[in-house]
């Protein structure tokens, strides 16, 4: 079984490249004698990186359909994003906040064939 069949040495050249661009940078820090700590302005910033990286996931998600922003408020996702986070602000309990958010999501989803 060839796996490079039909792919020209370009793609090859290009994946190799990704793969060692990729271990070089993920072992920078065990090459390294010495050790790093990040600077302070770097690890406020760094707090951020979830909520920043879930808002980017998630909310695309929620509020679009197919590329297009939803034109009805008749769309199960959003109610159960706003009680999934309702319950989280309330409970802070992540758990909670998933079973909640899918109580208030899959009756309208399934029952009621909102989007």
């Amino acid at each position: 079984m060839n796996f490079f069949a039909g792919t020209d040495l370009w793609t090859v050249a290009v994946i190799v490249g990704l793969t060692l661009v990729t271990i070089v940078t993920r072992s920078f820090f065990f090459i390294s004698s010495e050790e790093w700590t990040l600077p302070a302005w770097a690890q406020r910033g760094l707090q951020y990186a979830p909520i920043a990286a879930l808002a980017a996931v998630v909310l695309p998600e929620i509020l679009m359909q197919q590329g297009q922003f939803l034109h009805t408020w008749m769309d199960a996702r959003w109610v159960g994003a706003v009680v999934g986070g309702a319950v989280y602000f309330w409970r802070r309990n992540v758990l909670l906040t998933i079973v909640a958010g899918m109580l208030a999501y899959l009756p309208l989803h399934l029952w009621l064939a909102w989007s």
